[in-house]
């Protein structure tokens, strides 16, 4: 019953919800139908169908799908994320699938079309996409089904407990969930999940990833021979904040350059504008070349970069001096990733609304790898005092290195799990 009114009360909303995932663009609107023709999937294997919302959570289940590609190279994989941003980065950053769209609208018409196209399975979802529609229609067409690098935030435990009915029957549908922490198998427990399937196993963003970290040319020149404090996933508002804790570094260190990357690409004309606004020369990554190195005139003068391009972030971390992890100075949204930076031994700044990163930040505070800033001029006063003394940052970060380290584990363990899903009938 509750399905039923679920979809009945979502139905009138699909042509607003269409218009908002795919505007003019037929092809999005297809894929948003479920209607996108990747029925053509080659291999003998079983199929899985990778469920993630966006860039961030296709960087967890990288690992998950790379390897279960190595493992089982007879399967076809197909790939949905809820932004074009993310089905781009699951393009560049797992080459292993075959199909790669926007994810089909939780809508009973179009999940079913997309199932029989694809014809999974197996459906891993990623994280917090909890859409009930996927776990029904899945489970109606026998796939098997899984939530890996599971997390429910408190704030979000507090919002789907108002449909608690309906993610009890969704859940319930689910082989395995794979959660992050003990508390967050609590709260998938509290929302109804079956308990025996909910096993806890670690965030698979903090195993080892690709330490090499390659940069094209143009950039890697940027990032060389000068102190760069690198401000990562920026949100609205932290930019300004960031500007201004620049400038009053420059006083002290004139050779610290500053790379700023907001975390979604819409904001790029809107953070140039920002920097334009404090007297920053800038360059935006979009207009280095993409093969070759640096003309000597381009940078002359120019401290700042605006990282407005895709899937290159990462390799800039490995580089950096300091780093600024964003989405955290205002209430909202929860944090950003600061195992990103850490894992390459740069010690980090973040603010104090970090809700969603709460078992990385715990650790690399306790390690001393990370501190917390709530302004410009604590961002000015930490900056400096790692960039004042060069064996007290250094060691920072080695500390917060090894104290994501030890977090490891969540791709093996998620991999072993996943097994017996694949190999059941």
């Amino acid at each position: 019953m509750l399905p039923l009114l679920y979809n009945a009360l979502w139905y009138p909303a699909l042509p607003f919800a269409l218009i908002a995932s795919a505007g003019a663009d037929l092809s999005a609107w297809r894929e948003r139908l479920g209607l996108a023709a990747c029925d053509q999937l080659p291999g003998s294997g079983k199929r899985i169908w990778v469920h993630a919302a966006s860039v961030g959570e296709i960087e967890a289940v990288r690992p998950i799908a790379l390897g279960l590609a190595r493992e089982f190279p007879e399967t076809a994989m197909a790939i949905t994320t809820m932004t074009a941003a993310g089905r781009e980065a699951a393009r560049r950053r797992i080459p292993a699938a075959i199909a790669y769209q926007l994810a089909p609208l939780d809508w009973p018409f179009a999940v079913r079309s997309f199932l029989r196209r694809v014809k999974p399975g197996l459906l891993l979802i990623a994280e917090t996409e909890l859409w009930p529609n996927y776990f029904f229609e899945a489970a109606r067409a026998d796939v098997k089904i899984a939530i890996i690098n599971g997390r429910i935030s408190e704030r979000s435990a507090g919002r789907y407990a108002r449909i608690n009915g309906l993610l009890s029957s969704a859940l319930g549908q689910a082989d395995l969930i794979l959660a992050q922490t003990e508390a967050d198998a609590a709260r998938y427990c509290a929302l109804g999940a079956p308990s025996a399937r909910v096993i806890v196993t670690g965030n698979t963003k903090f195993d080892p990833g690709d330490t090499a970290a390659p940069l094209r040319p143009a950039l890697a020149e940027f990032a060389v021979s000068q102190p760069i404090l690198i401000a990562g996933s920026t949100a609205p508002g932290e930019e300004r904040i960031v500007a201004a804790a620049y400038q009053e570094l420059l006083r002290s260190f004139p050779q610290l350059a500053l790379i700023v990357a907001p975390r979604h690409l819409a904001r790029a004309a809107e953070v140039a504008a920002i920097l334009q606004e404090a007297g920053l020369s800038f360059v935006k990554a979009s207009d280095l070349p993409q093969a070759g190195v640096l003309p000597n005139s381009m940078m002359a003068g120019v401290p700042v970069l605006l990282l407005d391009t895709m899937g290159e972030l990462r390799g800039l971390y490995r580089r950096a001096t300091i780093a600024f992890v964003g989405g955290s100075l205002g209430p909202g949204r929860g944090g950003q990733n600061p195992a990103e930076p850490a894992e390459f031994a740069v010690p980090v700044m973040l603010g104090p609304y970090h809700e969603n990163q709460r078992e990385p930040v715990q650790a690399l505070l306790a390690a001393d790898g990370a501190r917390i800033v709530r302004d410009a001029s604590e961002i000015v006063n930490t900056a400096a005092s790692w960039l004042s003394d060069d064996d007290a940052r250094r060691s920072a970060g080695r500390n917060g290195q090894a104290a994501i380290a030890r977090l490891g584990g969540g791709i093996s363990a998620t991999l072993g799990h996943l097994r017996g899903l694949m190999q059941a009938g």
